[in-house]
C-alpha cells in the first residue's frame, strides 16, 4: 500500500499548530483531520463545524488528498473584509 504525505494546519494569532502526516493514498481531508488530533491539542476548535481548504481553497472534507497537500483549519472571521475596508477609506 503507497502512502502520501500531507501536512494539516490550524492558525491562532498568537502561534500556529502544523502536523505533518503520512496516511494512506486514498485518504480524505476527514481522514486527515482526525488523525491530526487538532481537536485534542486546541479544545476550543470546532473542528466539525470549522471550514476547511487545501492550500487557500475551501473544499469539502470527502476529498481525496494529493502528495504534499497543505490541509488548513479557518477560523471565524472577526470582521467582514469589506465592511473593514469601507471603515478605512471613510477615515482617508
Amino acid at each position: 500500500m503507497s502512502a502520501i504525505k500531507v501536512t494539516v494546519v490550524f492558525a491562532l494569532a498568537e502561534r500556529a499548530t502544523e502536523v505533518e502526516l503520512r496516511l494512506a493514498a486514498g485518504a480524505t481531508v476527514a481522514d486527515a483531520l482526525a488523525a491530526s488530533e487538532l481537536a485534542a491539542r486546541h479544545p476550543e476548535l470546532d473542528l466539525a463545524r470549522s471550514p476547511v481548504g487545501i492550500f487557500g481553497r475551501r473544499v469539502e472534507r470527502h476529498r481525496v488528498l494529493a502528495e504534499g497537500d497543505r490541509v488548513e483549519v479557518y477560523r471565524p472571521l472577526i470582521a467582514d473584509p469589506k465592511d473593514a475596508r469601507r471603515r478605512r477609506a471613510r477615515r482617508s
